[in-house]
């Protein structure tokens, strides 16, 4: 027979949950669109000139799909298991909490894609702990109401890349003067690896630990078996671009 306590217990679970589900559903996610440069391309799709957003940042309209090969360095650099976690890995947040603990500060938040998504939507707010919340929060939400692609595909067109750079588009033509679909799988890692710590590495600023992240990454690349030994061998050679090239 249930106690009397245990069904007042159940009720009150049961009137939690249903409070939360309809705040989950009631609270809306921030917008992630943002003032956008102006941008004249030929026929053929190449850029005759730009002029910068009204926030002073480097920012192009967004990608019509994702570059196959941004799809998978992003992925292995950023979030190896994105299309298997609903948007938060259990595993990722355990170690940044131990990490965090060991460290008394924050030094790790176990982001996702789409943790980082929240984030860069919330403003990129000073790291606390509440903070933290409401992005596990809205990374739910995210990958609620939107497919993985759309997940992708936002992250890309608001990353920041260094400098007043912000979204792949962007970037690619401002370090390597061309779309991001006519990248090789050098280029590629070399962006792949910028959102991570864009206030450090970028070409022009911190070119060693760029040439070592992007490096590492393109190893990655080859024991997957994405890369074969002569294309892993060739895309170690390639320079990196020494400077931003002008828009």
């Amino acid at each position: 027979m249930i106690s009397i306590d245990w069904k007042k217990k159940r009720i009150w679970l049961l009137l939690i949950a249903f409070i939360s589900f309809i705040l989950f559903i009631a609270i809306p996610l921030p917008k992630t669109e943002r003032p956008l440069s102006t941008v004249i391309e030929s026929s053929e799709g190449d850029l005759l000139g730009a002029k910068i957003a009204t926030d002073g940042q480097w920012r192009f309209p967004g990608l019509d799909h994702i570059p196959t090969k941004l799809n998978v360095c992003i992925r292995l650099f950023e979030d190896e298991y994105f299309y298997y976690h609903p948007g938060i890995n259990p595993i990722s947040v355990i170690r940044a909490i131990q990490q965090n603990s060991k460290a008394n500060k924050i030094v790790s938040g176990g982001s996702t894609i789409t943790m980082q998504l929240a984030r860069i939507s919330c403003g990129n707010q000073p790291r606390t702990y509440v903070q933290k919340f409401v992005e596990l929060f809205y990374s739910l939400k995210f990958e609620f109401r939107y497919s993985k692609t759309e997940i992708l595909k936002k992250y890309l067109d608001n990353a920041p890349f260094g400098g007043n750079v912000v979204g792949i588009e962007a970037a690619s033509w401002r370090y390597f003067e061309r779309s991001p679909f006519q990248l090789s799988w050098a280029e590629t890692a070399t962006l792949a690896v910028l959102p991570n710590a864009p206030s450090l590495i970028y070409p022009g600023k911190g070119q060693q630990l760029l040439l070592k992240k992007r490096n590492s990454l393109l190893q990655k690349l080859f024991e997957r078996n994405i890369l074969n030994e002569m294309e892993y061998e060739l895309a170690l050679l390639e320079p990196l671009p020494s400077k931003p090239h002008p828009l």
